[in-house]
Protein backbone atom coordinates (compact mmCIF):
# COMPACT_ATOMS: atom_id res chain seq x y z
CA UNK A 1 0.00 0.00 0.00
CA UNK A 2 1.36 3.62 -1.01
CA UNK A 3 2.47 5.86 1.53
CA UNK A 4 2.37 9.32 1.66
CA UNK A 5 4.92 11.29 4.29
CA UNK A 6 4.22 14.81 5.07
CA UNK A 7 7.25 16.73 6.77
CA UNK A 8 7.29 19.30 9.19
CA UNK A 9 3.39 18.98 10.26
CA UNK A 10 2.22 21.20 13.09
CA UNK A 11 0.25 19.61 15.96
CA UNK A 12 -1.66 22.02 18.04
CA UNK A 13 -2.87 19.98 20.63
CA UNK A 14 -1.04 22.02 23.12
CA UNK A 15 0.80 26.00 23.34
CA UNK A 16 3.91 24.46 22.36
CA UNK A 17 2.49 23.87 18.19
CA UNK A 18 5.69 21.37 17.56
CA UNK A 19 5.98 22.00 13.61
CA UNK A 20 8.78 19.73 13.11
CA UNK A 21 5.90 16.30 13.17
CA UNK A 22 6.51 14.01 9.98
CA UNK A 23 2.87 12.49 9.63
CA UNK A 24 2.67 8.85 7.63
CA UNK A 25 -0.47 8.42 5.94
CA UNK A 26 -2.31 5.35 3.84
CA UNK A 27 -5.71 5.16 2.16
CA UNK A 28 -6.52 8.28 3.61
CA UNK A 29 -5.59 7.35 7.42
CA UNK A 30 -2.78 8.72 9.80
CA UNK A 31 -1.05 5.56 10.83
CA UNK A 32 2.26 7.38 12.21
CA UNK A 33 3.41 10.43 13.27
CA UNK A 34 7.36 10.53 14.52
CA UNK A 35 7.95 12.83 16.74
CA UNK A 36 4.95 13.49 18.11
CA UNK A 37 4.88 13.42 22.13
CA UNK A 38 1.58 11.22 23.74
CA UNK A 39 -0.20 14.58 23.46
CA UNK A 40 -0.02 15.20 19.73
CA UNK A 41 -0.45 11.43 18.76
CA UNK A 42 -3.93 11.75 21.09
CA UNK A 43 -4.66 14.26 18.84
CA UNK A 44 -3.57 12.88 15.07
CA UNK A 45 -4.96 9.52 15.81
CA UNK A 46 -7.72 10.58 18.23
CA UNK A 47 -9.81 12.08 15.53
CA UNK A 48 -11.66 10.82 12.81
CA UNK A 49 -10.37 11.10 9.19
CA UNK A 50 -13.70 12.29 7.81
CA UNK A 51 -17.18 11.93 8.71
CA UNK A 52 -20.24 10.84 7.06
CA UNK A 53 -22.24 13.95 8.55
CA UNK A 54 -21.52 17.37 7.51
CA UNK A 55 -24.89 19.50 9.30
CA UNK A 56 -26.95 18.66 11.94
CA UNK A 57 -30.50 20.79 12.25
CA UNK A 58 -32.51 19.86 15.46
CA UNK A 59 -30.48 16.67 15.83
CA UNK A 60 -31.23 15.36 12.22
CA UNK A 61 -28.80 15.38 9.11
CA UNK A 62 -28.76 17.87 7.08
CA UNK A 63 -27.80 20.26 4.10
CA UNK A 64 -24.55 22.66 4.76
CA UNK A 65 -27.18 25.15 3.32
CA UNK A 66 -30.14 24.61 5.89
CA UNK A 67 -27.75 23.89 8.71
CA UNK A 68 -26.57 27.66 7.72
CA UNK A 69 -29.82 29.42 7.28
CA UNK A 70 -30.89 27.87 11.02
CA UNK A 71 -28.03 29.34 12.24
CA UNK A 72 -27.97 32.61 10.61
CA UNK A 73 -31.88 32.45 11.55
CA UNK A 74 -30.90 32.09 15.45
CA UNK A 75 -28.31 34.58 15.25
CA UNK A 76 -30.26 37.66 13.76
CA UNK A 77 -33.57 36.92 15.89
CA UNK A 78 -30.73 37.40 19.32
CA UNK A 79 -30.76 40.76 21.29
CA UNK A 80 -27.49 39.60 22.36
CA UNK A 81 -25.92 36.39 21.13
CA UNK A 82 -22.59 34.97 22.18
CA UNK A 83 -19.57 33.71 20.07
CA UNK A 84 -17.05 31.32 22.28
CA UNK A 85 -14.19 29.59 21.43
CA UNK A 86 -11.50 29.62 18.82
CA UNK A 87 -8.83 28.19 20.59
CA UNK A 88 -8.48 25.32 18.07
CA UNK A 89 -8.91 27.07 14.71
CA UNK A 90 -7.10 29.01 12.58
CA UNK A 91 -6.49 32.90 12.34
CA UNK A 92 -8.38 32.52 9.54
CA UNK A 93 -11.39 31.85 10.96
CA UNK A 94 -10.68 34.03 14.26
CA UNK A 95 -10.72 36.36 11.66
CA UNK A 96 -14.31 35.54 10.53
CA UNK A 97 -15.51 34.88 13.62
CA UNK A 98 -14.86 38.38 15.17
CA UNK A 99 -16.52 39.97 11.86
CA UNK A 100 -19.37 37.62 12.59
CA UNK A 101 -19.87 39.21 16.08
CA UNK A 102 -19.79 42.68 14.47
CA UNK A 103 -22.38 42.09 11.69
CA UNK A 104 -24.86 40.75 14.70
CA UNK A 105 -24.09 43.29 17.39
CA UNK A 106 -22.93 40.29 19.98
CA UNK A 107 -20.28 39.48 22.11
CA UNK A 108 -17.15 37.67 20.99
CA UNK A 109 -15.05 35.42 23.39
CA UNK A 110 -12.60 32.73 23.58
CA UNK A 111 -11.21 29.93 25.89
CA UNK A 112 -8.49 32.44 27.05
CA UNK A 113 -10.67 34.42 29.44
CA UNK A 114 -11.05 30.91 31.52
CA UNK A 115 -7.38 30.16 31.33
CA UNK A 116 -4.66 32.94 30.73
CA UNK A 117 -6.85 36.09 31.00
CA UNK A 118 -5.24 37.03 33.65
CA UNK A 119 -2.03 37.08 32.23
CA UNK A 120 -3.23 40.07 29.37
CA UNK A 121 -4.53 42.30 32.42
CA UNK A 122 -1.28 41.74 34.32
CA UNK A 123 0.64 42.95 31.38
CA UNK A 124 -1.80 46.12 31.36
CA UNK A 125 -1.20 46.78 34.75
CA UNK A 126 2.72 46.57 35.31
CA UNK A 127 3.92 45.48 31.80
CA UNK A 128 6.21 42.12 31.05
CA UNK A 129 9.66 41.48 29.94
CA UNK A 130 9.77 38.52 27.44
CA UNK A 131 11.20 36.56 24.19
CA UNK A 132 10.92 34.13 22.32
CA UNK A 133 11.59 30.02 22.71
CA UNK A 134 14.39 30.33 20.37
CA UNK A 135 15.90 33.14 23.26
CA UNK A 136 15.14 30.77 25.88
CA UNK A 137 16.46 27.05 24.40
CA UNK A 138 19.56 29.16 23.24
CA UNK A 139 20.58 31.33 26.35
CA UNK A 140 18.59 30.63 29.43
CA UNK A 141 20.53 28.64 31.85
CA UNK A 142 18.06 29.66 34.87
CA UNK A 143 14.68 28.05 34.45
CA UNK A 144 11.66 28.27 37.01
CA UNK A 145 8.44 26.75 36.51
CA UNK A 146 5.68 28.20 38.39
CA UNK A 147 2.17 26.98 38.83
CA UNK A 148 2.38 24.39 35.57
CA UNK A 149 3.11 20.79 35.41
CA UNK A 150 4.82 20.39 31.98
CA UNK A 151 5.83 16.96 31.84
CA UNK A 152 2.18 16.04 31.58
CA UNK A 153 0.56 19.17 29.86
CA UNK A 154 3.34 20.26 27.83
CA UNK A 155 5.57 17.10 26.72
CA UNK A 156 8.43 18.52 24.53
CA UNK A 157 8.91 22.20 25.83
CA UNK A 158 11.50 20.94 28.74
CA UNK A 159 13.25 18.82 25.42
CA UNK A 160 12.47 20.80 23.15
CA UNK A 161 13.23 24.37 24.12
CA UNK A 162 14.36 24.78 27.66
CA UNK A 163 16.03 22.21 29.93
CA UNK A 164 17.60 19.04 27.80
CA UNK A 165 18.51 20.93 24.97
CA UNK A 166 21.60 22.05 23.29
CA UNK A 167 21.53 25.67 23.26
CA UNK A 168 23.80 28.44 21.16
CA UNK A 169 25.34 29.73 24.45
CA UNK A 170 24.43 26.73 26.97
CA UNK A 171 26.03 24.04 24.51
CA UNK A 172 26.11 21.58 27.82
CA UNK A 173 22.60 21.51 27.52
CA UNK A 174 21.16 20.15 30.96
CA UNK A 175 24.31 19.91 32.35
CA UNK A 176 24.42 23.95 32.36
CA UNK A 177 21.00 24.60 33.00
CA UNK A 178 19.11 24.59 36.69
CA UNK A 179 15.34 23.50 36.75
CA UNK A 180 13.46 24.58 39.73
CA UNK A 181 9.84 24.22 40.17
CA UNK A 182 7.63 25.66 42.56
CA UNK A 183 3.89 24.19 42.94
CA UNK A 184 1.94 23.19 45.67
CA UNK A 185 2.03 19.64 45.16
CA UNK A 186 5.14 17.20 43.77
CA UNK A 187 4.37 16.32 40.20
CA UNK A 188 5.55 14.49 37.56
CA UNK A 189 7.76 18.21 36.65
CA UNK A 190 9.16 17.32 39.87
CA UNK A 191 11.17 14.46 38.84
CA UNK A 192 12.80 15.83 36.34
CA UNK A 193 13.87 19.45 38.27
CA UNK A 194 17.25 20.11 40.12
CA UNK A 195 15.27 21.79 43.09
CA UNK A 196 11.30 21.57 44.56
CA UNK A 197 10.07 24.51 46.12
CA UNK A 198 6.64 23.78 47.52
CA UNK A 199 4.28 26.30 48.62
CA UNK A 200 1.04 26.58 50.49
CA UNK A 201 -2.21 26.57 48.51
CA UNK A 202 -3.09 30.26 47.39
CA UNK A 203 0.27 32.14 48.22
CA UNK A 204 1.83 32.30 44.86
CA UNK A 205 1.13 35.95 45.53
CA UNK A 206 3.01 36.18 48.77
CA UNK A 207 5.83 34.48 47.59
CA UNK A 208 6.18 36.80 45.14
CA UNK A 209 6.07 39.79 46.82
CA UNK A 210 8.64 38.07 49.53
CA UNK A 211 11.21 37.71 46.74
CA UNK A 212 10.20 41.05 45.29
CA UNK A 213 11.36 42.54 48.42
CA UNK A 214 14.36 40.79 48.78
CA UNK A 215 16.23 41.51 45.36
CA UNK A 216 15.30 45.08 46.07
CA UNK A 217 17.11 45.24 49.55
CA UNK A 218 14.01 45.91 51.41
CA UNK A 219 12.50 44.16 54.87
CA UNK A 220 10.58 41.01 54.68
CA UNK A 221 7.39 40.70 56.27
CA UNK A 222 8.11 37.85 58.74
CA UNK A 223 4.01 36.92 58.42
CA UNK A 224 3.59 37.24 54.80
CA UNK A 225 6.79 34.78 54.61
CA UNK A 226 5.59 32.24 56.99
CA UNK A 227 2.12 31.81 55.02
CA UNK A 228 3.83 30.22 52.18
CA UNK A 229 4.93 27.70 53.74
CA UNK A 230 8.63 28.15 52.41
CA UNK A 231 11.47 29.34 55.13
CA UNK A 232 13.08 32.43 54.89
CA UNK A 233 16.57 30.96 54.17
CA UNK A 234 15.37 29.31 51.22
CA UNK A 235 13.65 32.24 50.00
CA UNK A 236 16.95 34.55 50.19
CA UNK A 237 19.00 31.79 48.41
CA UNK A 238 15.95 31.17 45.43
CA UNK A 239 16.25 35.36 45.13
CA UNK A 240 20.08 35.50 45.26
CA UNK A 241 20.33 32.12 42.41
CA UNK A 242 17.88 34.27 40.31
CA UNK A 243 20.06 37.61 41.04
CA UNK A 244 23.02 35.44 39.68
CA UNK A 245 22.25 33.81 36.62
CA UNK A 246 23.34 35.11 33.09
CA UNK A 247 20.27 34.57 31.74
CA UNK A 248 16.76 33.75 33.63
CA UNK A 249 13.50 32.39 32.24
CA UNK A 250 9.86 31.72 34.19
CA UNK A 251 7.44 29.66 32.72
CA UNK A 252 4.15 30.20 34.81
CA UNK A 253 0.76 28.26 33.77
CA UNK A 254 -2.89 28.20 35.26
CA UNK A 255 -1.38 27.59 38.68
CA UNK A 256 -0.63 31.37 39.16
CA UNK A 257 -3.89 32.46 36.75
CA UNK A 258 -6.78 30.19 38.07
CA UNK A 259 -6.02 30.64 41.52
CA UNK A 260 -6.43 32.73 44.80
CA UNK A 261 -5.13 36.19 43.18
CA UNK A 262 -5.35 35.66 39.70
CA UNK A 263 -3.77 38.54 37.49
CA UNK A 264 -2.21 40.04 40.81
CA UNK A 265 -0.11 36.94 41.35
CA UNK A 266 1.02 37.87 37.50
CA UNK A 267 1.16 41.18 37.99
CA UNK A 268 4.23 40.08 40.63
CA UNK A 269 5.37 37.51 38.57
CA UNK A 270 6.25 40.59 36.42
CA UNK A 271 7.20 43.13 38.65
CA UNK A 272 9.82 40.45 40.34
CA UNK A 273 10.90 39.90 36.44
CA UNK A 274 11.20 43.16 35.56
CA UNK A 275 13.81 44.18 38.83
CA UNK A 276 15.70 41.27 37.95
CA UNK A 277 16.55 42.86 35.03
CA UNK A 278 18.52 45.13 37.07
CA UNK A 279 20.80 42.62 37.83
CA UNK A 280 20.52 40.39 34.84
CA UNK A 281 18.69 39.23 31.60
CA UNK A 282 15.33 37.84 33.01
CA UNK A 283 12.16 36.63 31.00
CA UNK A 284 8.29 35.65 31.90
CA UNK A 285 6.78 33.22 29.20
CA UNK A 286 3.13 32.14 29.74
CA UNK A 287 2.52 28.14 29.58
CA UNK A 288 -0.67 28.50 27.14
CA UNK A 289 -2.64 25.77 26.45
CA UNK A 290 -5.25 25.17 23.99
CA UNK A 291 -3.30 24.65 20.59
CA UNK A 292 -3.99 28.66 18.76
CA UNK A 293 -4.95 30.38 21.97
CA UNK A 294 -2.49 33.16 21.57
CA UNK A 295 -3.32 33.70 17.79
CA UNK A 296 -7.17 34.12 19.14
CA UNK A 297 -5.90 36.83 20.90
CA UNK A 298 -3.63 38.49 18.62
CA UNK A 299 -6.46 38.52 16.20
CA UNK A 300 -8.97 39.73 18.50
CA UNK A 301 -6.44 42.61 19.46
CA UNK A 302 -5.89 43.23 15.98
CA UNK A 303 -9.37 43.76 14.65
CA UNK A 304 -11.18 45.36 18.06
CA UNK A 305 -8.26 46.41 20.29
CA UNK A 306 -9.02 43.92 23.10
CA UNK A 307 -7.82 40.29 23.58
CA UNK A 308 -11.22 38.96 25.45
CA UNK A 309 -14.54 39.70 25.93
CA UNK A 310 -15.63 41.83 23.14
CA UNK A 311 -19.33 43.26 23.41
CA UNK A 312 -20.16 45.05 19.93
CA UNK A 313 -23.91 45.35 20.98
CA UNK A 314 -23.39 49.49 20.77
CA UNK A 315 -21.92 48.90 17.42
CA UNK A 316 -17.92 49.28 18.24
CA UNK A 317 -16.33 47.37 20.55
CA UNK A 318 -15.90 47.28 24.40
CA UNK A 319 -14.43 45.48 27.02
CA UNK A 320 -14.86 44.28 30.38
CA UNK A 321 -13.33 40.87 31.74
CA UNK A 322 -15.72 39.53 33.96
CA UNK A 323 -18.79 41.62 32.05
CA UNK A 324 -18.33 40.49 28.88
CA UNK A 325 -16.32 37.10 29.40
CA UNK A 326 -18.37 34.46 28.31
CA UNK A 327 -18.69 32.23 31.41
CA UNK A 328 -20.08 35.56 33.50
CA UNK A 329 -22.23 35.90 30.85
CA UNK A 330 -23.93 32.98 30.60
CA UNK A 331 -24.41 32.42 34.61
CA UNK A 332 -26.07 35.75 35.04
CA UNK A 333 -28.47 34.85 31.88
CA UNK A 334 -27.27 38.05 29.65
CA UNK A 335 -27.54 36.31 26.95
CA UNK A 336 -30.29 35.01 24.76
CA UNK A 337 -27.90 32.97 22.12
CA UNK A 338 -24.70 31.22 21.37
CA UNK A 339 -22.52 29.74 18.79
CA UNK A 340 -19.37 27.84 20.45
CA UNK A 341 -16.77 27.29 17.60
CA UNK A 342 -14.13 24.52 18.55
CA UNK A 343 -14.58 24.91 22.25
CA UNK A 344 -16.48 22.53 25.03
CA UNK A 345 -17.52 24.44 27.41
CA UNK A 346 -20.11 21.69 28.84
CA UNK A 347 -17.24 20.97 30.14
CA UNK A 348 -15.01 23.53 31.40
CA UNK A 349 -17.13 26.26 32.66
CA UNK A 350 -19.11 26.53 35.80
CA UNK A 351 -22.56 24.48 36.23
CA UNK A 352 -24.69 27.70 36.20
CA UNK A 353 -23.35 28.77 32.78
CA UNK A 354 -23.93 25.51 31.44
CA UNK A 355 -27.78 25.38 32.39
CA UNK A 356 -28.28 28.51 30.58
CA UNK A 357 -26.40 27.42 27.75
CA UNK A 358 -28.82 24.47 27.48
CA UNK A 359 -31.41 26.61 27.82
CA UNK A 360 -30.83 29.35 25.19
CA UNK A 361 -30.60 28.45 21.25
CA UNK A 362 -26.86 27.34 20.52
CA UNK A 363 -25.52 26.69 17.46
CA UNK A 364 -21.99 24.50 17.79
CA UNK A 365 -19.30 24.30 15.08
CA UNK A 366 -17.23 21.26 16.18
CA UNK A 367 -14.85 18.34 14.61
CA UNK A 368 -15.35 14.93 13.38
CA UNK A 369 -15.82 12.56 16.30
CA UNK A 370 -17.09 15.03 18.29
CA UNK A 371 -20.46 14.81 20.56
CA UNK A 372 -23.42 15.25 19.19
CA UNK A 373 -25.32 18.00 20.94
CA UNK A 374 -28.74 16.84 20.97
CA UNK A 375 -30.37 20.62 21.80
CA UNK A 376 -28.11 22.82 19.03
CA UNK A 377 -30.53 24.11 17.12
CA UNK A 378 -27.70 23.33 14.34
CA UNK A 379 -24.41 21.56 14.26
CA UNK A 380 -21.78 21.53 11.95
CA UNK A 381 -18.65 19.43 11.34
CA UNK A 382 -15.38 21.12 10.19
CA UNK A 383 -12.12 20.16 9.43
CA UNK A 384 -9.39 19.28 11.64
CA UNK A 385 -6.66 22.29 11.02
CA UNK A 386 -3.19 20.73 10.93
CA UNK A 387 -4.62 18.09 9.53
CA UNK A 388 -7.04 18.57 6.81
CA UNK A 389 -6.60 22.02 6.09
CA UNK A 390 -3.65 24.74 6.40
CA UNK A 391 -3.89 28.16 8.03
CA UNK A 392 -2.14 30.17 10.78
CA UNK A 393 -1.52 29.35 14.35
CA UNK A 394 0.53 31.10 17.26
CA UNK A 395 2.66 29.26 19.32
CA UNK A 396 2.51 30.24 22.94
CA UNK A 397 5.48 32.50 22.33
CA UNK A 398 3.60 34.56 19.78
CA UNK A 399 5.66 33.28 16.85
CA UNK A 400 2.96 32.49 13.72
CA UNK A 401 3.48 28.65 12.69
CA UNK A 402 2.15 28.37 8.68
CA UNK A 403 0.45 25.02 9.17
CA UNK A 404 -0.04 22.81 6.23
CA UNK A 405 -2.70 19.93 5.46
CA UNK A 406 -2.09 16.21 5.66
CA UNK A 407 -5.00 14.35 4.55
CA UNK A 408 -7.89 15.79 2.31
CA UNK A 409 -11.88 15.74 3.67
CA UNK A 410 -14.78 16.97 1.96
CA UNK A 411 -15.57 18.45 5.47
CA UNK A 412 -15.66 22.18 5.31
CA UNK A 413 -13.24 24.77 7.38
CA UNK A 414 -14.21 26.87 9.96
CA UNK A 415 -13.71 30.21 8.07
CA UNK A 416 -16.28 28.34 5.33
CA UNK A 417 -19.40 27.49 7.46
CA UNK A 418 -18.50 30.88 9.86
CA UNK A 419 -18.15 32.90 6.31
CA UNK A 420 -21.58 31.68 4.86
CA UNK A 421 -23.23 32.50 7.77
CA UNK A 422 -22.54 36.01 7.80
CA UNK A 423 -23.59 36.64 4.27
CA UNK A 424 -26.73 35.01 5.11
CA UNK A 425 -27.23 37.03 8.12
CA UNK A 426 -26.40 40.00 5.51
CA UNK A 427 -29.09 38.53 3.36
CA UNK A 428 -31.65 38.60 6.18
CA UNK A 429 -31.05 42.21 7.74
Amino acid sequence: MHRNIVTNATCISCGCLCDDIEIHTEAGRIVRAERACALGRRWFFGHPCDSDTTALVDGRPATLDEAVAAAADMLSRADRPLIYGLGNSTCESQRAAVLLAEDVGGVIDTHTSMTHGASKLAAQLVGKVTCTLGEVRNRAELLIYWGTDPVQTHPRHLKRYTYTTRGRFVPDGRHGRTLIVVDVRRTLSVRAADQFVQIRPGTDFELLSVLLAIVRNQPVDGALLEATGVTLERAVDLAAQMKRARFGAFCFGTGLTRTRGHHMNVAALHSLTIELNRFTKFVAVPMRDLGNDVGADNVMSWLTGYPVGVDFSRGYPRSNPGEFTAAELLARGDVDAALIVAADPWSTMPQEAVRHLDAIPHVVIDRPGGARRARARAQFVTALPGIHTPGTAYRMDWVPIAMRASLGTTQPTDEEVLGRIRLEVGVRS
